[in-house]
């Protein structure tokens, strides 16, 4: 399940995912979002934390994550990974050198420190 945080400027698309993910959760949660906030601002920042209760990912819902991040490619300026399951962190370790903006992986006990980066000028 995905969920939208509370907090954070409308250039941040800010998620929280824990249990099961779902292609259904980026359909009605985390697309509709990013397509709200492309509309307002030239230039995107994601943060995505993924809680201790995450139990994985669906194929369909990985697919979705992949394509809506070509989509907007170029317009990624930092993304916050925040997560302390081992291959997510060490997927978006091994594809940063991809993104054309900055991209940090934090682990849960830094979340204070993704948000400061992520939000910082």
């Amino acid at each position: 399940m995905i969920r939208l945080l509370d907090g954070f400027p409308d250039n941040v698309i800010a998620i929280s995912g824990g249990g099961r993910i779902s292609r259904e959760d980026y359909e009605n949660v985390v697309i509709p979002r990013i397509e709200a906030a492309a509309r307002q601002h030239r230039t995107l920042r994601c943060y995505y934390e993924i809680g201790a209760d995450f139990a994985g990912i669906d194929p369909a819902a990985l697919w979705d994550d992949f394509r809506v991040g070509i989509e907007y490619w170029r317009r990624w300026e930092r993304v916050a990974a925040v997560t302390d399951v081992a291959w997510i962190a060490q997927m978006v370790n091994a594809f940063r050198f991809l993104m054309p903006g900055q991209v940090r992986v934090f682990p849960n006990s830094d979340k204070e420190a993704a948000r400061a980066w992520i939000m910082a000028d």
